[in-house]
């Protein structure tokens, strides 16, 4: 479906953010692990409900229990002592369910074929594979990236030292974070690389495992140490967050027209989120907002300041900061974001070939994104977001300045399945269509 987004002068809206996509696939997959948990408010997004399928194709009981409140949803999740063999398990486009589930399905000598959808085909995850490999895992995936279908042969899991390259994906650190506590034997994993990106992701698996029960010794931020034998004891209320790279589009929207809104949800701080680093390139960028535990609250537009900005923490903000930046003064520099390209799209090449059609000025390299702001942009070009849900959003907020059209739009659902339903609502008397 194509949506078309007008140049809009104003924008007005109260409304309540979705759940922390990230949060929420860690919640399921490690209640899966073991115990009895209660999670409140989880994300209703694809993946999330991907994670909550494998969870109970591991062996979970999960009931979703009514509530009279609005926006209100609880859900518990009893897990089984000794998960079932699975044969095959499909995870959908979910790479972050992908890459946890490999080391829960290597604890066990069955043999298992994970399938897949999408954006998911061609994405990366030979680093996991020969570390599962590395310590006596049969498991082998398509092509030299090693992708989906993933063919999981004999072998399982041991402890011992593991050494996994964190310079493409933290979800393969933060896999075996999740996996090594049921082993027999005790882990020690290393992260090699020159740098370690999405780093904040391994804290926030940290953080729920630790909600768990489960002790990680981080020796230092490269070395992990990890007893065996320990035991899941369950989430006894753990309330997901709301997400703040979803909150990100609306804020930008605030930031780029004349605007007056209200972000609401679970904004406290005591878990960290990625993502939460666009408030401080928001405030580098000249844009004031509120923040309170429970709400955003932004009326704009501002004057966009230009400069560098590293986002090797929190690469999903590259689609949305490379919007801003068509319109700040002076040249801006995303830089340390090499592994934004093994996304669920290029999202240095493909963004860049996109915005080139509105008439943005780029200077593209293979660790960052330089934007050279212009005066005029072209009006209502044909955006495709290559199947990819950030993009996606991120040319639906540049529709707000200067108007196009979005190919695709319900690729959005992978992690906010009602934005549309949200930009719509904060166009009072105006409606974009379909």
């Amino acid at each position: 479906m194509i949506f078309k987004i007008k140049k809009t002068d104003f924008v007005k809206g109260d409304f309540v953010l979705p759940a922390s996509k990230s949060y929420s696939i860690r919640a399921f997959m490690i209640a899966a692990c073991g115990g009895f948990s209660k999670i409140v408010n989880p994300s209703q997004c694809d993946d999330a409900l991907v994670a909550i399928r494998v969870a109970q194709s591991l062996g979970s009981k999960i009931i979703e229990h009514a509530s009279f409140k609005q926006n209100s949803s609880r859900w518990t999740v009893q897990a089984l002592e000794s998960p079932p063999r699975l044969n095959q398990i499909n995870v959908q486009e979910s790479g972050t369910v992908l890459r946890f589930l490999l080391p829960l399905l290597s604890l066990n000598e069955g043999r298992s074929i994970v399938t897949g959808a999408g954006t998911l085909r061609g994405r990366p995850n030979l680093y996991l594979t020969k570390a599962l490999r590395d310590l006596g895992v049969q498991i082998k995936g398509q092509g030299p990236k090693e992708s989906i279908p993933i063919y999981k042969g004999a072998g399982c899991l041991k402890g011992g030292s593991i050494e996994m390259d964190g310079s493409l994906s933290s979800q393969f650190i933060s896999a075996f974070l999740i996996a090594c506590p049921l082993l027999a034997e005790n882990t020690s994993l290393k992260i090699t690389g020159k740098q370690v990106v999405s780093q904040t992701y391994i804290t926030m698996t940290q953080q729920i495992l630790k909600k768990s029960g489960i002790k990680i010794e981080s020796r230092n931020s490269r070395l992990f140490f990890i007893k065996g034998q320990q035991k899941y004891k369950g989430l006894k209320n753990f309330v997901v967050p709301s997400d703040y790279g979803l909150a990100a589009f609306f804020l930008a929207a605030g930031a780029l027209v004349p605007s007056r809104l209200i972000l609401r949800g679970n904004l406290k701080d005591d878990l960290v989120q990625s993502d939460g680093q666009i408030l401080k390139l928001l405030r580098q960028m000249g844009v004031r907002f509120v923040k309170k535990d429970e709400c955003l609250k932004i009326n704009g537009p501002f004057e966009l300041k230009g400069g560098d900005f590293s986002l090797r923490d929190c690469p999903d903000l590259v689609p949305i900061m490379a919007v801003l930046a068509l319109f700040a003064n002076g040249r801006t520099r995303i830089y340390n974001i090499h592994h934004a390209r093994a996304k669920e799209s290029d999202r240095i090449g493909d963004l860049a070939h996109e915005l080139v059609r509105v008439g943005a000025k780029l200077l593209i390299k293979p660790d960052e994104l330089i934007v050279f702001p212009q005066k005029n942009y072209k009006n209502n070009c044909l955006l495709d977001p290559h199947h990819d849900h950030r993009l996606a959003m991120a040319f639906a907020i540049l529709g707000l300045k200067i108007g196009v059209n979005v190919r695709d739009i319900e690729c959005t659902s992978k992690s906010y399945p009602n934005f549309v339903k949200d930009l719509i609502r904060i166009l009072p008397g105006r409606s974009p269509h379909s």
